[in-house]
């Protein structure tokens, strides 16, 4: 059997460069330094939709927007504790994306599950940005580890604790995986063509389902990896 070359372990600023950026490949784990910030849906529509200024100077305090709901306890003494940083899934968000690369300058956007080639082309590639996906589910508490702590948050009481945006600390903060490159290629659609090519095989002979449940179909090519 054939080996395979280990990952890249890379070790990025939150402000990374154009260069930094060119030198990732898809599949490299990346681990962050610097300063992360939370914005999904809530942010999306209050900053895009109804054009609220943000709350604070990006890009110059942060290039990396996690889609994220900290789970976060609230000390007596009005400071923040988070446990874990769980990601959401990113293909939700796509259509504020390129609008929210537009205004916030973010290089960096961290998620779950990625998005589509297309976005990738159509909004990430003309805003030289890059897409980080975490690397499975129940990784909050492991991503945690690399929090040093919040800086703010903005936007607790409009949009409650999980839709807030939280400026965080990190050190080592990952593991990530490139997901998407400068070019817009995209790891999950480079990998799922390779599985589902041989889809068909895998289940040559097999027999037809007696029971289906509602809506479910015996064509292979169906099938979402």
């Amino acid at each position: 059997m054939a080996s395979h070359p280990a990952f890249k372990k890379v070790r990025l600023k939150t402000e990374p460069s154009a260069d930094d950026l060119r030198a990732l490949s898809i599949g490299d784990v990346v681990y962050l330094d610097g300063t992360v910030y939370t914005a999904r849906e809530g942010v999306y529509k209050r900053v895009i939709e109804e054009g609220h200024p943000l709350p604070l100077d990006l890009p110059a305090e942060s290039g990396a927007n996690f889609h994220c709901s900290p789970a976060a306890t609230i000390r007596p003494d009005g400071s923040f504790n988070i446990g874990a940083v769980t990601a959401t899934a990113s293909f939700r968000f796509s259509k504020w994306i390129g609008e929210w690369l537009d205004k916030s300058g973010a290089k960096l956007i961290l998620g779950k599950g990625g998005m589509s080639s297309a976005d990738y082309k159509k909004h990430f590639v003309p805003h030289g940005a890059i897409y980080l996906t975490t690397v499975g589910y129940g990784t909050g508490a492991l991503l945690g580890r690399g929090v040093s702590g919040v800086k703010s948050v903005h936007w607790r009481d409009e949009l409650g604790l999980a839709q807030a945006m939280w400026v965080i600390g990190v050190e080592n903060f990952g593991p990530f995986i490139v997901e998407s490159d400068l070019d817009g290629n995209s790891l999950f659609e480079r990998e799922n063509a390779k599985i589902a090519a041989g889809l068909a095989k895998v289940y040559e002979g097999t027999r037809p389902a007696v029971l289906k449940r509602y809506g479910e179909t015996d064509d292979r090519s169906d099938e979402v990896i």
